[in-house]
């Protein structure tokens, strides 16, 4: 008898040893578990899930009820823990205020407790996973930055496209007025062209360099500009383009119109949309494009105004100043011009707008904030 009781005392010991143990290795692990029973007392809970929610084991241990230590995030919690107390294992994503103000991320999970074919209650094991959401948010950050990069790049080279590529075109023609120049008025009018490109090519290369310095510091500050003048430059940039395909154009821009813009991003605009209403001139018919600009509720409203093809807006309202949109068959056409168009003009705080009939014509609004 005496033998049997030693045993049994040894036994109990080697237990009491093995929960002792238990309870050291939960308490260094740095996962969250506890155990809650059927009527949601806490039963159990390891040093880290104290922790977490700033509680002393005789604060918790057969006293709180989970929703009193979850607060607000019991009602979200709420389809989870009664999914677990219905038998079903749970797994899902939370983000926990603590006590001292900070926010973790988490990983969830809810073991339902089988006693005799009956749930007991449910451990919940809670891994924090705030350095790998960390690491999400920069990665989305990080690709978010790549981007802007992609589309800041994408808007330099098209800013050169036009800007620059106007220029040669201009230049190649007055070259070739120049070899055919029978009279000292015709060679006098053909310099005086070269002179006026080689000045705004100056100019248009210096709006470029500010570009450049702005985007490298990640900002571009708009400045005053006077309307009229942006125009004139415009059209003399397009001058031949419109002399060739005998396009009819009138600017009646208020003289005293200023906006706040980026000169760089002005010319590109108005280079983008010059350039398509020839470009999308009615083969039926001499080009005519007008320029106007009024004051509407402290904006500068600039409307371009042509008699060229137009865009079918039931079919293509949506898509009209998307990424690699074109609308009528121009093997010149790369899809990219009204899309960086609309992002410079974003980007200075304003807005686009277009109305079209098809095979009558096209006007853009741009809404521009008044200097």
């Amino acid at each position: 008898m005496q033998r049997l009781e030693s045993v049994g005392w040894m036994m109990e010991l080697e237990r009491n040893k093995l929960d002792s143990l238990a309870v050291w290795v939960t308490n260094h692990v740095s996962a969250m578990l506890a155990y809650w029973d059927r009527n949601l007392v806490c039963r159990f809970a390891n040093a880290a899930y104290l922790d977490w929610f700033g509680k002393s084991h005789d604060e918790m241990i057969d006293k709180i009820t989970l929703n009193e230590l979850l607060g607000p995030l019991y009602e979200k919690n709420k389809p989870f823990i009664q999914g677990a107390l219905e038998g079903k294992v749970q797994t899902f994503e939370r983000e926990i205020p603590l006590p001292n103000g900070t926010t973790r991320f988490s990983i969830a999970n809810y073991f339902p407790d089988f006693v005799e074919g009956e749930v007991r209650g449910f451990f919940v094991h809670v891994a924090d996973v705030t350095p790998l959401k960390q690491l999400e948010n920069e990665l989305l950050r990080s690709n978010e930055i790549i981007v802007e990069q992609n589309k800041r790049l994408l808007n330099f080279t098209n800013i050169i496209s036009h800007n620059l590529k106007s220029y040669a075109n201009n230049l190649e023609s007055v070259l070739e007025l120049l070899r055919h120049s029978e009279s000292e008025e015709s060679r006098d009018e053909s310099l005086g062209f070269l002179t006026n490109i080689s000045q705004g090519f100056s100019t248009t290369v210096n709006h470029l360099n500010e570009v450049v310095k702005a985007q490298n510091m990640g900002v571009i500050k708009p400045t005053r500009i006077n309307l009229f003048d942006a125009v004139e430059m415009a059209i003399a940039i397009l001058r031949i383009q419109l002399k060739s395909n005998h396009a009819v154009l009138q600017n009646r821009v208020g003289t005293e119109a200023a906006i706040l813009a980026n000169p760089a991003y002005m010319e590109s605009i108005l280079l983008n949309l010059l350039s398509n209403a020839i470009k999308y001139r009615h083969p039926d018919r001499v080009p005519l494009i007008d320029i106007s600009s009024m004051k509407k509720n402290g904006n500068v409203i600039l409307n371009i105004s042509d008699n060229g093809l137009g865009i079918d807006l039931e079919k293509h309202r949506k898509d009209i100043f998307g990424m690699y949109k074109t609308f009528h068959e121009n093997k010149d056409a790369q899809g990219i011009g009204l899309f960086i168009t609309k992002y410079h003009i974003e980007s200075m705080g304003g807005t686009i707008e277009v109305t079209s009939v098809v095979n009558k014509g096209s006007t853009f609004s741009i809404y521009f904030k008044t200097a």
